[in-house]
């Protein structure tokens, strides 16, 4: 993308030169702050009100927290210690209260002398620290804390600061409490006025935003409510708009791209695919295909991303384009993220496939193609015979890992790139397989994870989308329950009858673990004495492939022919596990989440997660989908040690009281923040979404995507905005400029 004139962003003024040198050096380096620009852009969390004391008996455990709160009691102890001068030692207790709750703060040694001549009954202060249990007490040790003065105390200054005003508290860490981040706020306040304002004056005086300096002053200086609300209003559309103006100029840049049209022809090796489909494509298969194959027939490269639920048969629609592409001289490439999951797509192409995968073989099909798998372990003869297919183009489909990516692979005409899971693939990983076509191939993103439609805009707004909501016909309904071996132990007894069940009417069974158990992961943390039984369940090592397996084998399962399947085990020997559940030689397979994805055995008909509460909402759904893929309908059984109230049953609750993909990603994303979805491979620490939530500002981002279309319709280069360029070289960040050009 060639640079646009930009005008001079004044807020882009290291914080060294105006905080000094260590400051700025702890805001670096905890923060991830350079400038002032940056400082300015790292908004509060939240804000207390003067007067208002906050809930004492919500703290979390282990965390690093501000609470505003007034001392109740303050009381100095002596002690005998002979590490003590003169033999005895001190320690300050003080405790404050907000109210509704009490937390205790503990100062030794040295470090009482001073909290104990400022820390008096009825003095209000903030206080930081680390949440922690002493004699089954919430307790604060060694806290770092400032002071708030009372109206009219130390002059008039003072008086105005605090009186009736909204106390920022900022996202803090351990060494750098929220108030030193307002005081350098404070410092670098002025400097808002400087800052150059993004959004066209048509669009912010159409929506009647306040401008972003005035935003900047209200969000850090508020002295209403109204003032934070004018604020976040603003500022939520400045992260909207801006990241979908750079989306909208990389959709732009696509189309101008050439790319070969690809056209299936009336009698090739498409068509002979479809005579040879035991059933009927579902209506949704049948519209998304057309639209992928309106796509490939174009002049400019597709760029599409094909979602769905688990198991509707977003496989088989990729295969139908792959074959289009061959049939049109071309060769197709998938990218699945692991060797088991390349390994199974190659195994269910070639089945699907039959002699159609077997071109230039004796019995093979006259218009058929070779299909062949490019994997890191595969034997140096296996993969010069694969690269030697390749080369010569007697291979139109390859399904592979990031192998493929090598530079020994070398395609004769590669026209369409498949992604599978495309969030497990780097960006730089993605372009150098589409850098191996003679022009760029056309692109299809598969992702097996439903996502909100206001998350498919933002993370994968330069990107057209095609959904797949109907499942095909002969899938089976799958009940699913929670299993709290905690409070009923009985349950988990129940359990293993039920498996056993399923296998004595000719079934098979997953169970699925959190960890392999050769203790990969070091010594599990042991739990604190006097815990909650949420905490306990919380410091348990987590269950293991190997443990886990040996006992059932030994107890319940006993008798049954139960195998291991996990990540670190030889690429042969993962094979050949999966071969044998495929072919039901394998009663119950033990497994961790190498399963996820992609792995489709119609006979298994349980799946049993064990610890189900350490895996997100998205995978739970995801494990669950490899049952219930036959005639015979599935059961999910999830079992967990978390006490019935805890967040972690109730997010098992939900993913036991829904099979809707789409629903359960909002709940999934609801929990986790945008930041994790959008991920650091997407999103540098610049310009990830601060103020914008993508599934609560659904509008925004609907109306910002249509204004910056306009806008980028009407003047692609931003020469008439370079407030709106600046705003672009400050948020989308080098690293999320790279993934933009790149996607």
């Amino acid at each position: 993308m060639d640079p646009v004139p930009a005008l001079q962003e004044p807020l882009e003024q290291p914080l060294k030169s105006v905080l000094g040198p260590a400051t700025a050096k702890v805001m670096a380096e905890h923060l991830g702050l350079h400038t002032v620009g940056d400082l300015l852009h790292h908004y509060p969390r939240r804000y207390e009100e003067r007067g208002q004391l906050t809930h004492l008996a919500d703290l979390p455990m282990d965390e690093h927290v501000t609470v505003v709160a007034q001392v109740a009691d303050a009381r100095l102890h002596t002690f005998a210690s002979a590490r003590a001068p003169r033999g005895k030692g001190q320690r300050l207790e003080v405790t404050i209260t907000d109210g509704s709750g009490r937390l205790q703060l503990v100062f030794f040694g040295n470090g009482v002398h001073k909290p104990h001549k400022e820390l008096l009954p009825g003095t209000r202060a903030m206080f930081a620290g680390k949440v922690s249990v002493f004699n089954r007490r919430l307790q604060l040790a060694h806290p770092a804390y400032e002071l708030l003065r009372r109206d009219g105390e130390e002059g008039e200054e003072t008086a105005e600061a605090w009186a009736g005003a909204l106390i920022p508290l900022y996202p803090a860490t351990a060494k750098l409490e929220s108030w030193k981040i307002g005081k350098a706020v404070q410092t670098v306040l002025p400097s808002a006025q400087e800052a150059v304002d993004p959004l066209p004056d048509s669009l912010r005086d159409g929506r009647g935003l306040v401008s972003l300096p005035e935003a900047l002053l209200k969000i850090h200086r508020p002295h209403t409510k109204a003032d934070i609300a004018d604020a976040r209003a603003r500022l939520k559309w400045d992260e909207a708009f801006v990241l979908q103006v750079a989306l909208a100029r990389r959709r732009r840049a696509d189309a101008q791209l050439p790319a070969v049209p690809r056209t299936a022809g009336p009698d090739g090796i498409l068509a002979a695919f479809d005579d040879r489909l035991p059933f009927t494509l579902t209506d949704g298969q049948q519209k998304v295909s057309a639209e992928i194959f309106d796509d490939l027939a174009r002049e400019h490269p597709m760029h599409r991303l094909l979602q769905g639920e688990v198991g509707s048969g977003k496989t088989l629609v990729a295969l139908r384009a792959m074959l289009a592409v061959v049939d049109a001289g071309g060769q197709a490439a998938m990218l699945a993220p692991t060797e088991v999951l390349a390994q199974q797509h190659h195994r269910s192409v070639t089945e699907m496939m039959g002699e159609l995968a077997e071109g230039g073989m004796l019995g093979g099909a006259d218009h058929g193609t070779k299909v062949v798998l490019l994997t890191g372990s595969m034997g140096a003869a296996a993969r010069r015979r694969a690269l030697l297919d390749l080369a010569t183009g007697e291979a139109g489909i390859v399904i592979g890992t990031h192998a493929l990516i090598e530079d020994k692979v070398r395609f004769h005409d590669l026209g369409l790139v498949v992604v599978d899971e495309q969030h497990r693939f780097g960006v730089e990983q993605r372009d150098a397989l589409r850098g191996k076509g003679k022009q760029p191939p056309h692109l299809l993103v598969m992702t097996a994870t439903p996502i909100p439609r206001t998350v498919a805009m933002t993370v994968f707004g330069d990107l057209e989308t095609s959904v797949l909501d109907q499942l095909p016909a002969g899938r089976s309904p799958i009940a699913s329950h929670v299993v709290p071996a905690a409070d009923k132990p009985h349950f988990l007894a129940r359990t293993w009858e039920r498996v056993r069940e399923e296998v004595a009417k000719g079934h098979q069974a997953y169970v699925v673990c959190p960890r392999i158990g050769d203790e990969e992961d070091g010594p599990a943390k042991a739990g604190k004495a006097g815990g909650s039984a949420e905490d306990e369940a919380e410091k348990r090592p987590p269950l293991a492939v190997l443990d886990v397996a040996a006992q059932l084998a030994r107890g319940p399962l006993g008798g049954l022919a139960v195998e291991v399947l996990h990540g670190r085990m030889q690429p042969d020997d993962k094979d050949a596990v999966m071969r044998r559940f495929a072919a039901g030689e394998t009663d119950v397979l033990v497994a961790t989440t190498v399963i996820e994805v992609g792995v489709n055995v119609p006979n298994a008909t349980v799946m049993v997660i064990m610890d189900a509460d350490r895996f997100g909402v998205s995978q739970l759904h995801q494990l669950r989908g490899r049952v219930g893929r036959g005639s015979a309908p599935g059961l999910c059984l999830l079992v967990t040690e978390m006490p019935e109230a805890s967040p972690a049953r109730q997010r098992l609750g939900a993913v036991a009281s829904t099979l809707d993909g789409f629903e359960l990603s909002r709940i999934d994303l609801e929990q986790r923040r945008e930041g994790d979805v959008l991920g650091q491979a997407q999103s540098g620490a610049r310009s990830s979404l601060r103020v914008l939530a993508v599934i609560e500002d659904e509008e925004i981002i609907t109306e910002a995507r249509q204004e910056a279309s306009a806008v980028v319709a009407a003047d692609p280069e931003l020469t008439g905005l370079p407030g709106l360029r600046t705003a672009l070289d400050a948020l989308v960040d080098e690293e999320r400029e790279r993934y933009l050009e790149k996607g």
